[in-house]
């Protein structure tokens, strides 16, 4: 069963699978040990996830270890119809295809979950949230959560004692975070940015709103690519880290007159609201990487506007009353999958690496998990950090014994 754009598609889905496949190494050496292992057999799996090819890649490996998949996707603008195609004509359940309305998003989530789920992937802990609110009677062995957005959900849920079963905080591992948030994010943002609008962002003033992780591969590449960057904060240390890295720093209202282009990264809501719009120069271009599309206040931004023109796709013009101009892509969903492909297969190699032994971890620790919100466990994080250099033919030392039994005590220091 699956619902997919046009299972026609199937054979250019399988192509670009298998280009995702040749540069998955890690992902690709723990499908040949669940392959012989099954340690996921009879596990009914239902994830929301963004339907690329590098989730194909994990859903197929997660299928190679025994599990049933169903698959929804977790942005409407995010699924790769020809690999959604390809998955479907290779049993995953799915149900996801580009331009969903809102109720499509929410149909496809309970059609993965009314025949029962056993573990519950999610990217925005929408999914999560759809099993406390309407399939509470469902027992799940555990979930796993990708998203730093997700992941702040949960540990709401967790501290307002509702949670029902253990969530794996993916996006917490030093192997996701420091590599898909930060490089993975930095580079597809400006792939999403450049695609959508072919802009020279030499010489141009952007704008970074936030200095999380997101945030700070933004700002970095965009130096990198010849821009001056801007960035905003709420918190105090970030904002001093990012003046620290060579920034400036000031509050969206200063900076809302100087910038040609506004990037979000803060998983918050309103950060660019209609003040600042209102204080934008002519030409502005508003895009969006937090997880959901909230951060722009584009209800405002249409209501400023006197006419709407689709310049090409994930590209609009907002034409103001006196005639301003302000860009906004992918309808201030996220950028980097909205007008472009994501992050690159070899960072998402490390972070579905790590939702594939996550998921392995909750089944092999059935009912011995604490119903909290759980980091991944540090020796899965070092092992994937150690397979991937491994595949990059990157060699390190390694402690002597006599430095092993230094850092094991205390009485000698000087």
């Amino acid at each position: 069963m699956y619902k997919v754009k046009d299972i026609k598609l199937s054979e250019n889905g399988r192509n670009q699978l298998e280009w995702a496949e040749e540069h998955m190494a890690v992902l690709m050496g723990i499908r040949r040990r669940f392959e012989k292992e099954l340690p996921l057999k009879g596990i009914k799996i239902s994830a929301v996830l963004h339907v690329t090819k590098e989730t194909g890649a994990l859903a197929l490996t997660l299928k190679a270890g025994g599990a049933e998949v169903k698959l929804a996707g977790s942005n409407p603008l995010s699924t790769q119809d020809d690999v959604a195609a390809f998955l479907a004509s290779e049993g995953i359940e799915v149900f996801a295809w580009r331009g969903e309305t809102l109720q499509d998003y929410y149909d496809s989530m309970v059609q993965i979950l009314k025949d029962g789920a056993d573990i519950v992937m999610d990217d925005g802990a929408d999914l999560h949230t759809l099993v406390h609110e309407k399939f509470e009677d469902l027992h799940v062995i555990g979930g796993t959560e990708e998203t730093t957005t997700g992941v702040n959900r949960l540990k709401v849920m967790e501290e307002e004692g509702v949670l029902k079963y253990p969530v794996i905080a993916v996006n917490n591992a030093f192997t996701k975070y420091l590599f898909d948030n930060r490089i993975g994010t930095g580079q597809s943002t400006i792939d999403g940015i450049l695609r959508a609008t072919n802009l020279l962002l030499a010489g141009k003033t952007i704008v970074v709103a936030g200095y999380g992780w997101v945030g700070r591969g933004i700002a970095s590449r965009m130096r990198g690519m010849g821009a001056k960057v801007i960035v905003t904060e709420v918190d105090p240390v970030r904002a001093l880290e990012a003046v620290m890295d060579g920034f400036e720093v000031m509050p969206m209202a200063k900076a809302s007159p100087l910038g040609d282009v506004f990037v979000t990264a803060t998983g918050n809501k309103g950060v660019i609201r209609e003040e600042h719009m209102k204080n934008m120069k002519d030409g502005a271009i508003l895009a969006n990487s937090g997880h959901f599309d909230v951060e722009v206040d584009v209800s405002a931004l249409r209501k400023m506007s006197s006419k709407v023109v689709k310049i090409r796709p994930g590209l609009e013009k907002y034409i103001m009353t006196d005639g301003k101009k302000i860009y906004l892509l992918a309808e201030g969903r996220l950028v980097n999958l909205g007008t472009a492909e994501g992050h690159p297969s070899e960072v998402m190699d490390m972070s579905f690496a790590n939702q594939a032994l996550a998921v392995e971890y909750l089944v092999r620790n059935k009912g011995k998990v604490e119903r909290k919100v759980l980091n991944v466990p540090v020796d899965i994080d070092r092992f994937v950090a150690s397979m991937k250099l491994k595949t990059m033919n990157v060699e390190i030392d390694e402690m002597t014994l006599e430095q092993r039994e230094y850092v094991k005590q205390w009485k000698y220091g000087t």
